[in-house]
């Protein structure tokens, strides 16, 4: 299949990879667009990656008012230099992110952020309820563990499902922003106001 100037271009507008990158892309998939889409998300993620250690001292404070201006968030999201700060695609992604957090209303970034006392008593509900439900003891540490996963799933920002695109979370729409803006990204921190909270 000829892989066309046209082809390369809409998928430039919806990755915002490089045009090689995008050639490159639909020429391994045949021309398949989703394919080539996931192909440039893996290569992202890998860029994302190698893009880790870098420090973010840059960035922007977002902010995002619920209709009704009842609920109010705001987000602090780091990136290494001003230039990308100042990009429409930054602020983009920093109000997708303050919208997440109105949305969603998490308590931490990451999983270690989570409070040690609140992770202890979660363990200790989950074991509770396993028991009250005849479990058997040789399996509790499994169904706690899981229960975990899902209690970390709905608390931590990163691991969120995306409130625009249920098929990814957070960690992956923070990937295909650096991925695309060529500089590593980082939420730092957020605060939610709800009126009368």
């Amino acid at each position: 299949m000829d892989i066309t100037a046209q082809m390369v271009k809409e998928l430039r507008d919806k990755t915002g990879a490089g045009m090689m990158d995008c050639k490159k892309a639909l020429t391994e998939t045949g021309g398949n667009f989703e394919k080539a889409v996931n192909f440039l998300r893996e290569k992202g993620i890998a860029k994302a990656a190698s893009k880790a250690g870098r420090s973010t001292k840059e960035g922007i404070i977002a902010s995002y008012i619920h209709a009704g201006s009842k609920l109010g968030v705001l987000v602090e999201i780091n990136c290494e230099t001003d230039f990308v700060a100042r990009t429409d695609d930054f602020k983009a992604f920093a109000k997708d992110i303050a919208m997440q957090v109105a949305a969603s209303n998490p308590i931490a970034v990451t999983r270690e952020e989570v409070n040690q006392e609140a992770v202890d008593r979660e363990k200790e509900i989950y074991r509770q309820q396993a028991l009250n439900e005849g479990k058997p003891e040789k399996i509790l540490d499994k169904i706690v563990s899981g229960k975990l996963e899902k209690f970390y799933s709905e608390v931590c920002l990163t691991e969120q499902p995306f409130v625009k695109d249920g098929d990814k979370v957070i960690k992956d729409v923070v990937n295909d922003a650096i991925a695309k803006l060529g500089e590593n990204i980082s939420i730092k921190r957020f605060v939610r106001y709800q009126l009368g909270d």
